[in-house]
């Protein structure tokens, strides 16, 4: 069966030739079958965020091949995947427009996904739909489809862009740090539409995280990341099994640093 995400050989190079050259991919090899839930961690400058770039297709890696549903799609830009494609900052600011609307948000995400504007997409059907979708958040945004986002507070705002991703019915769901700017609370609620949200759509999911025991709890399997590569890929009941102090030890051992000694002590708190 043909991996509903494969990255073969990625390589990706920032300001090749220069003294200031990075290289921020090496060689990076990935497979992920459709329904299955990835989570990634490592140090800073590890290339998580890059490897998720390259697959949404806001950096083109310099070497390497990556396909989607088996389509090869290295050269398409990132709206050109779109279709396929659904991904969620770490800021819940990106990914939507705070000048317009709630409804007009989610007209754009269902308009991306089936090359429709605007207009054709904001439809008495559609905004039956979008209030059936947001009526199961329990937040009262169903009521409120004509604020705009700009009013919503950033839990609001990051469970608006998770009903946008579904909207989109993905092959890959990139999650890029998407619960680290919420407050512990509100990280546990969207994670909980996450999970919902992968098993809804059997979208491929890449979870980038810092937060350990979510890298644990969460998914099928983890991926440690060091110097653009690949250096751990744990799965199953091994998994699971792991405490965060191992899954710290993978990363260090690895050369990695995990500086942030209050992100770990959150994560065993949540």
């Amino acid at each position: 069966m043909t991996a509903a995400l494969q990255l073969d050989g990625i390589r990706l190079v920032h300001n090749p030739g220069r003294a200031d050259e990075v290289v921020a991919l090496q060689e990076l090899t990935l497979e992920v079958a459709r329904g299955e839930f990835v989570t990634v961690v490592g140090s800073n400058g590890a290339g998580k965020s890059s490897a998720v770039a390259v697959v949404a297709g806001a950096a083109r890696p310099t070497r390497g091949r990556v396909r989607i549903g088996g389509r090869d799609v290295t050269r398409l830009p990132a709206h050109r995947r779109a279709s396929a494609v659904a991904r969620v900052f770490d800021d819940p600011r990106t990914g939507t427009a705070p000048e317009l609307s709630i409804e007009d948000n989610l007209a754009l995400a269902a308009g991306r996904a089936r090359g429709r504007g605007l207009r054709r997409a904001l439809t008495a059907r559609s905004r039956t739909r979008f209030r059936d979708e947001l009526a199961e958040l329990g937040l009262g945004l169903e009521d409120r489809l004509r604020d705009p986002v700009g009013m919503l507070s950033a839990g609001q705002r990051q469970s608006l862009t998770m009903v946008m991703a579904g909207l989109v019915e993905p092959t890959v769901l990139l999650l890029d740090e998407h619960l680290a700017a919420l407050d512990p609370g509100t990280a546990a609620r969207v994670l909980r539409l996450t999970c919902a949200l992968a098993e809804r759509t059997a979208a491929a999911s890449l979870m980038i995280t810092h937060n350990m025991q979510h890298a644990i709890d969460v998914g099928d399997r983890l991926l440690v990341m060091d110097r653009g590569r690949v250096v751990a890929d744990v799965g199953g009941p091994e998994k699971h099994a792991l405490t965060v102090d191992a899954v710290v030890g993978l990363i260090t051992s690895a050369g990695g640093v995990v500086g942030d000694r209050s992100l770990l002590a959150r994560a065993e708190d949540s």
